[in-house]
């Protein structure tokens, strides 16, 4: 499929302080190609410039140096062009206070120059899709924060835009109301086919949507690749856990196979292995065999947060992973 995003050697620096000639590097020389329809995720610790990337992407924002093509389109000489394609929501959800949901989506219709029936169909359209009904006529400085940020999804695609940007969508919010979020920005890419790009510090948030993932640190990309792709590049590990009533032999379990550590301790042995469902059937058998009783068996895999943990110790790679 088409490239959605083609940016090359994107550098940003900002000044310290604005009466400081010395300059904090926010990126430095990112390439980065997302294809389109695909959920592309950019994660990385605070401060590591995710949201001037997306800021420089959207055309909000112009870089020292780097070329940047939306659509095959140059996002630096043509933004009026590009923006027409794209649209932007941020976690930190911000609109006219005194007006209804209702009233500020017909706001945002007008100065994308929909007029009359057209911009009210649109309207009520994104108040179903979001499920906004119950709270149209509502001002937003009563809405809960919850639907401030579905508010926030909806204005994002007053334009029907091809590529839209997600900037912390589900930041500040409660478990189930973010769970709610990301289904919804699922169904819309499903439903429309739009390409999305978004910045998170929730690694199950990620793990759920995205086709792939970079790693941004310190204005640089890691590496980039699926989540599975970059579990298994920094596999760490997996750990068992087994209670157990009995005396678990010395030996018994650096015999096994693919075993990298454990410990032992009143009742509790966990080990770690190098992949849990392949060693699991030898450990449990090893227990068994040399007569103690185990009463409770859990495992936990390498998760997307492990890998993040790894890569924040780490230097560029500039290595996609497959």
């Amino acid at each position: 499929m088409a490239l959605a995003i083609e940016a090359e050697g994107i550098v940003k620096t900002y000044r310290k302080t604005w009466w400081s000639k010395k300059r904090k590097s926010a990126l430095k020389g990112v390439d980065l190609r997302v294809e389109g329809g695909e959920i592309f995720g950019i994660l990385g610790p605070n401060g590591a410039g995710k949201t001037t990337l997306l800021s420089i992407l959207s055309t909000l924002l112009l870089p020292d140096r780097g070329t940047v093509r939306i659509f095959g389109i140059d996002g630096l000489r043509h933004g009026h062009t590009v923006r027409q394609k794209v649209n932007i929501s941020s976690g930190n959800a911000n609109f006219l206070w005194s007006l209804t949901i209702k009233e500020n989506l017909h706001f945002y219709g007008m100065l994308y120059g929909l007029v009359g029936k057209e911009r009210t169909r649109k309207v009520d359209s994104l108040i179903e899709l979001l499920d906004l009904k119950e709270h149209q006529d509502v001002s937003f400085d009563q809405l809960s924060t919850g639907t401030k940020q579905r508010l926030s999804l909806a204005k994002s695609l007053i334009n029907d835009p091809e590529l839209l940007f997600l900037d912390e969508p589900t930041v500040g919010l409660d478990p189930s109301v973010s769970i709610r979020i990301r289904d919804e920005i699922r169904a819309i890419q499903k439903k429309r086919g739009v390409t999305v790009l978004l910045t998170t510090h929730n690694m199950k948030e990620a793990e759920y949507l995205c086709d792939r993932i970079a790693f941004l640190k310190e204005g640089e990309i890691l590496t980039i690749g699926t989540a599975e792709a970059l579990k298994r590049m920094v596999r760490i590990g997996d750990m068992v856990k087994i209670e157990f009533k009995g005396k678990i032999p010395d030996d018994g379990l650096a015999r096994v196979d693919g075993v990298i550590n454990y410990t032992v301790s009143d009742g509790l042995c966990e080990v770690l292995v190098d992949e849990g469902e392949k060693r699991l059937g030898a450990l449990v058998a090893m227990i068994s065999q040399s007569g103690v009783r185990i009463d409770r068996v859990t495992m936990r895999q390498t998760d997307l947060e492990d890998v993040f943990v790894e890569f924040a110790k780490e230097t560029a790679t500039d290595v996609e992973v497959r």
